[in-house]
């Protein structure tokens, strides 16, 4: 089986409620869809969102540098030859992450198509059902309590509480949702960078001497701050996660040479794809450090390679963030991974098992 062209296509899909963080605010997923076919007629579907605060790329950078970068060195290689094809993508350009892991997913995907299995069977096995926390994005003191009540009566035992605007404010909030769902929920704070290192300190041993009981922190401090990371986590009971820090493995054996963090946040599109992750999940576990798989604003095509990394890596990653799904409208996949609200189950097609995706505009 090889690959004779890679098309793509903008897929929309609306959110239910705003996602706001830190960061920014988002009302609808808008991401490339990635399209790599093969002489076969077979298809391999992979997708990247413009993350450009996060990652630095945008619809643009990810279309181009598919187009005019990665694609000419594909054409013509043979699916079968993995990691071959996963070096050609990772050698064609400096950064360009969310481009690199929407080619990836594809080819894999095309793999596992190749050889009749799930993906999650070819890299490991595992149990194909996991739960994924959900995020509880930053808003208004009673319109948080309401929604992690809701989230918890819709099933949800995780809440990721985004947080980083207003230290003070920060602190309410938490304490809030906190006394609302105390004993039915496991409560994870993601800062997005919004902190300082002595904030973060402040901000959590209030939260402690409070009696909240948090499951991590997440990225409290810039991301290049490695330094202010191991303040914090040197100061704190609560586990303290490094999200924006870690990309790729190098980053991930300097974050523990340094004990900057406690645990590590996997996402494909930080990565640039699957190959990268599954070195990230083995370094992790030969040091004894736990993992959380994550993503971005992404639909059920990316998300569904990361529930196939989570299931056949579980040993390492214990902590599912894989809400994007569920955050949508509705699903426009059909086939492959199913996501109910906490639970996500794989199917036993080929690949990633995506039959069709509803309202892709061709690019």
């Amino acid at each position: 089986m090889k690959i004779t062209d890679i098309r793509f296509g903008m897929l929309r899909v609306p959110l239910k409620t705003a996602f706001k963080t830190a960061l920014r605010t988002v009302e609808s997923v808008e991401d490339i869809v990635v399209m790599v076919h093969t002489d076969e007629g077979r298809i391999g579907y992979g997708e990247a969102p413009a993350t450009a605060v996060i990652t630095g790329d945008t619809h643009g950078s990810i279309v181009d540098a598919i187009r005019h970068y990665i694609a000419p060195r594909l054409i013509g290689q043979d699916i079968a030859d993995l990691n071959h094809i996963t070096r050609l993508i990772q050698g064609a350009m400096e950064r360009n992450s969310s481009a690199k892991a929407a080619v990836e997913i594809a080819v894999y995907d095309l793999w596992g198509q190749l050889y009749g299995a799930p993906l999650y069977k070819l890299l490991g096995g595992g149990d194909p059902v996991i739960t994924t926390d959900i995020t509880i994005s930053v808003d208004y003191i009673d319109k948080m309590v309401a929604d992690s009540v809701s989230a918890v009566e819709r099933g949800f035992e995780s809440l990721k509480i985004k947080v980083g605007k207003d230290i003070g404010l920060d602190i309410e909030r938490v304490r809030a949702i906190h006394a609302a769902v105390e004993g039915r929920a496991l409560l994870r704070l993601d800062a997005n960078q919004g902190w300082t290192a002595k904030e973060a300190v402040y901000a959590l041993h209030a939260l402690e001497d409070a009696g909240v009981r948090l499951e991590l922190v997440e990225q409290p401090v810039k991301a290049r701050d490695l330094e202010g990371m191991r303040y914090v986590t040197e100061r704190v009971h609560t586990p303290v996660m490094a999200d924006e820090s870690v990309f790729g493995p190098m980053e991930v054996m300097e974050l523990i040479r340094m004990r900057a963090a406690d645990i590590i946040n996997i996402k494909l599109m930080k990565t640039g794809g699957i190959s990268n992750a599954i070195r990230i999940a083995d370094i992790a576990g030969m040091y004894g450090i736990e993992c959380m798989i994550g993503c971005m604003l992404e639909t059920s095509i990316s998300v569904a390679a990361a529930v196939h990394v989570a299931v056949a890596k579980s040993d390492v990653i214990t902590k599912v963030d894989l809400d994007g799904p569920s955050l949508c409208a509705y699903d426009p996949v059909d086939g492959g991974v199913t996501f109910n609200e906490s639970e996500i189950s794989i199917t036993d097609a080929p690949g990633l098992g995506i039959r069709e995706i509803r309202g892709l505009e061709p690019l």
